[in-house]
């Protein structure tokens, strides 16, 4: 689908899209054509437009040349925010897909709300029909052949240059989120720890310096307990390192974003049941966010040290794979009993936390990991689960998340659900043994491995695939997490 911005409408259109309020009287000066003109001041005067304020409907209307031409009229209020524009927009743009490669046009009556501009608000309208097409369908072939729904979107506004200027910085923070979506939308047979890292290679181009560990380098590491993971798997362990040099070249107390990859999740020897395995190609979800995240931050120059450290394996049974009962050193020196297997991905962090920790002396880490099943029961489909051991960190984010609609809700952390992670043969176990409090306990491991550096753990694992979709994506991988820590970063530490 193609943007565009101008200041004039196209003759070939397929639909008019019109936004109107109950404020303006006026006609449309952009907008030539008097019969339209002149059908879209009656609409505006009838009762349903004056009272509905979710007025939103097709009309045929006869042009001045007598073609017969569709519209569609929108009544827009007031929006508090442009994230406010963007899922309403991103909404609107599925009512317009049943039809197939429609140029649509979209003129705008001219208005400034409360705290949003004029320019900025055709931005973020645009930005959400962005958000909301994107579709992975890579695999498709000639045997099923895609048909476009929307082939252009044209948006006619006076000042258009400045929309387009200001589309572009939505634009930057869109590509993070379509690398996010892509890398968790690709098979288990595509992405595997060799193949994320040189998906993300692409990234060096936006001046992000790339580091990449292989298994000689964790080994001396001494990062057994990412490393136990994947010794089931033919795919060797990978970590990918992301510098981001916003801010200080001296590169002194970074933010740190920290994902768990799990390329596929078979559970090991703990073997997952059969029924909705395949899901488990999106067990790498917090690395992909991790990732996309990097690039956004890159590609608008923004003005803040960052790292994203990613630690990617495969966890799989074979002849050499982890056992339950096994007992592995982790980097930090604390010694894990391993109870399940299919308890991996706190493993995974445990090292990368505390290599990212020791090494890079951060300002804060924000970790994200598709991590338990637990939180899905507690949150659904509707928020992820936020821990933290700052109160300052934990609202930072909260504020952001409630800004940018991406919701996630704080869970407690203390002494006595930490007590349940004690072991008497090892520093601690996996996994508790008791039904209770499983995202609770996962971040409490977690917690052992960040000192008293401020942290929070994001646990995403309902929110990261949508088989509806959201206001702003299709079914399918969704980039939660992107916007969110964008926004985060933007708007306290630049």
């Amino acid at each position: 689908m193609e943007i565009t911005f101008s200041n004039k409408i196209d003759s070939d259109f397929s639909l008019l899209v019109i936004l109107a309020t109950t404020k303006s009287s006026s006609s449309l000066p952009l907008l030539a054509d008097k019969s339209i003109n002149r059908f879209v001041s009656k609409i505006k005067k009838l009762s349903e437009f004056q009272k509905q304020k979710n007025f939103s409907e097709n009309f045929f209307v006869n042009d001045d040349k007598n073609k017969l031409r569709r519209l569609h009229l929108i009544r827009i209020d007031n929006f508090k925010s442009t994230v406010e524009v963007e899922s309403f927009s991103g909404t609107k743009f599925s009512t317009f897909e049943n039809s197939k490669n429609l140029n649509i046009n979209i003129i705008s009556e001219t208005f400034n709300f409360k705290n949003i501009n004029y320019e900025d608000f055709i931005a973020a309208f645009a930005s959400g029909f962005s958000l909301k097409n994107y579709s992975f369908r890579k695999y498709r072939t000639a045997a099923r052949k895609i048909k476009a729904s929307i082939k252009k979107v044209n948006f006619v506004c006076a000042n258009f240059k400045s929309s387009q200027k200001s589309y572009n910085e939505y634009d930057k923070i869109s590509k993070g989120v379509f690398l996010t979506r892509d890398l968790v939308s690709e098979p288990a047979n595509a992405i595997y720890p060799e193949s994320f890292v040189e998906n993300c290679k692409m990234l060096s181009k936006a001046g992000i310096e790339l580091e990449v560990f292989d298994e000689k380098k964790l080994k001396k590491l001494k990062m057994y307990a990412l490393l136990g993971v994947a010794q089931g798997s033919v795919r060797p362990a990978r970590v990918l390192v992301m510098k981001w040099k916003g801010s200080k070249p001296s590169f002194k107390k970074p933010l740190a974003f920290v994902g768990k990859g799990v390329t596929f999740d078979t559970g090991g020897i703990s073997l997952k049941p059969s029924g909705g395995m395949e899901d488990m190609k999106w067990d790498m979800g917090g690395a992909a966010v991790v990732s996309g995240l990097m690039y956004a931050l890159a590609l608008r120059k923004a003005e803040v040290n960052a790292i994203g450290i990613v630690g990617l394996v495969e966890n799989m049974p074979d002849g050499n794979a982890q056992r339950p009962g096994d007992i592995v050193t982790s980097m930090s020196g604390q010694t894990i009993e391993v109870l399940n297997t299919d308890a991996e991905g706190r493993l995974v962090l445990a090292d990368v936390l505390w290599y990212v920790n020791k090494f890079y002396k951060p300002e804060l880490i924000v970790d994200l990991a598709t991590l338990t099943g637990a939180i899905i029961v507690a949150l659904g489909n509707r928020y992820a689960g936020l821990f933290s051991n700052s109160d300052d960190l934990a609202n930072k984010l909260l504020k952001s998340s409630t800004y940018i609609k991406e919701l996630i809700w704080r869970l407690p952390l203390d002494s006595e659900f930490d007590k349940l992670l004690n072991c008497n043969i090892a520093d601690m176990k996996n996994i508790t043994g008791t039904r209770g409090a499983g995202s609770i306990t996962a971040a409490q491991f977690l917690k052992r491995f960040v000192g008293d550096t401020k942290w929070a753990h994001l646990d995403i694992a309902g929110v990261t695939w949508s088989n509806s979709g959201t206001s702003v994506s299709r079914s399918g991988g969704t980039g939660f997490g992107v916007r969110l820590l964008n926004d985060f970063v933007k708007k306290n530490y630049e």
